[in-house]
């Protein structure tokens, strides 16, 4: 018996296991994408336990790490926009950085803190 069959009928593959032919049957093909970073993995986390029919259906059309990477890249891009132009309204500036490195580090710890809860609130928890 041969170990693989072709059937015109349905367009399928069929392996010999035993005595028997099952279908070759295979998951969609997702493209290769990025390595997941945090906000990727914050939101898949987040999804598993509140938003469990959306991650079947992501995970299921193979869809799932296009669409992490995708919020992942745009939650890494909002984070440094806003750290960027907080950091402009606060005043911070290399200068400050030069003559007092524990104010500039307070100061950006903070603008940092309060650009995390922005990005998780807006993207990441939604």
């Amino acid at each position: 018996m041969e170990k693989l069959i072709y059937d015109e009928r349905n367009g399928l593959w069929y392996e010999l296991q035993g005595d028997y032919y099952l279908p070759c049957l295979k998951s969609h093909a997702e493209k290769e994408h990025c390595p997941i970073g945090i906000w990727g993995q914050r939101h898949l986390r987040y999804i598993k336990q509140h938003k469990r029919v959306f991650y079947t259906n992501l995970l299921t059309n193979g869809n799932l790490n296009g669409y992490l990477a995708n919020l992942n890249e745009q939650a890494e891009e909002m984070f440094s926009q806003l750290v960027k132009e907080l950091a402009e309204k606060e005043g911070v500036s290399e200068t400050l950085k030069a003559e007092n490195q524990m104010a500039w580090v307070g100061i950006m710890n903070s603008i940092q803190n309060s650009t995390r809860e922005i990005v998780n609130t807006e993207l990441i928890y939604q």
